[in-house]
């Protein structure tokens, strides 16, 4: 099928590795050219290069999106190197050391990291693009959530689970301000991934988080970006202000035996 994105052109943050670079590479085969945002100077010039091996006109936009300086000269450069912006797909995010407290242990500065890379990244980026797809009447902006939040949380990460029930709020109403100037804004809400991060995971923790899934298994990359790519696309069109859940069909997951 053909998606109608050849020559359009895709900002994808947090893009160097996992899930972002999967989005990447999907919208890369549908014909996109790609703008690859990362901090991670040198990941993101080694995902461009692969790009740019395969045919894709590529560039890497560096800059911390959490911060309006950053998200203004990441989306201006994409669009000037480019030529201008169809689609964004707000991927930026952090994890690790910032996530596990409890809320009353928590650091306040461990809850603002994970609102500003996950939810106030997504704002950013979207004041900055939204204007750009308006002047050609035509623009794709798909955000990232959680099955964290569809599945009810589980301790440790009050943070998260707000920044990421904050990105869907902001996807349903960004939707109805800007759908009349042929802008559609959706959201994903993925379960676990077969990424690095699942990388380290023991085998016992695998077992446990698998066995729990209708399916049996973890989520594929390259399924994340084929979903990314269809919402990208002409034949999604009428879909708007939508949350598409990506998790197997389990939301109750016990989380204590994880």
């Amino acid at each position: 099928m053909d998606f109608g994105l050849k020559d359009k052109v895709a900002l994808v943050t947090g893009a160097a590795r996992g899930i972002g670079k999967a989005e990447a590479l999907a919208l890369a085969a549908e014909g996109c050219a790609i703008a690859i945002n990362d901090i991670d100077a040198a990941a993101a010039e080694r995902t461009v290069g692969e790009l740019r091996e395969a045919g894709t006109r590529a560039v890497a936009c560096i800059g911390d999106v959490s911060e309006p300086e950053g998200a203004e000269k990441v989306v201006r450069q994409a669009a000037a190197e480019l030529g201008g912006l169809a689609i964004l797909v707000n991927n930026a995010g952090a994890g690790g050391r910032h996530l596990g407290a409890m809320a009353e242990d928590m650091q306040i500065e461990d809850f603002d990291i994970i609102l500003r890379t996950h939810l106030r990244s997504t704002f950013l980026c979207s004041k900055y693009a939204v204007p750009l797809m308006r002047e050609r009447g035509f623009g794709r902006v798909v955000n990232t959530s959680s099955m964290n939040v569809t599945g009810g949380g589980r301790p440790g990460v009050t943070n998260y689970s707000a920044a990421k029930a904050g990105v869907i709020g902001f996807t349903r109403t960004l939707a109805k301000e800007v759908g009349a100037g042929g802008i559609t804004v959706n959201a994903i809400a993925p379960g676990y991934v077969e990424t690095e991060l699942i990388a380290g995971f023991s085998p016992e923790k695998r077992q446990v988080i698998t066995g729990q899934n209708p399916l049996g298994r973890f989520c594929q990359p390259d399924e994340v970006g084929a979903l990314i790519a269809f919402l990208c696309s002409e034949q999604a069109a009428f879909i708007n202000g939508a949350l598409i859940c990506m998790d197997g069909g389990k939301r109750d997951f016990h989380w204590e035996e994880a």
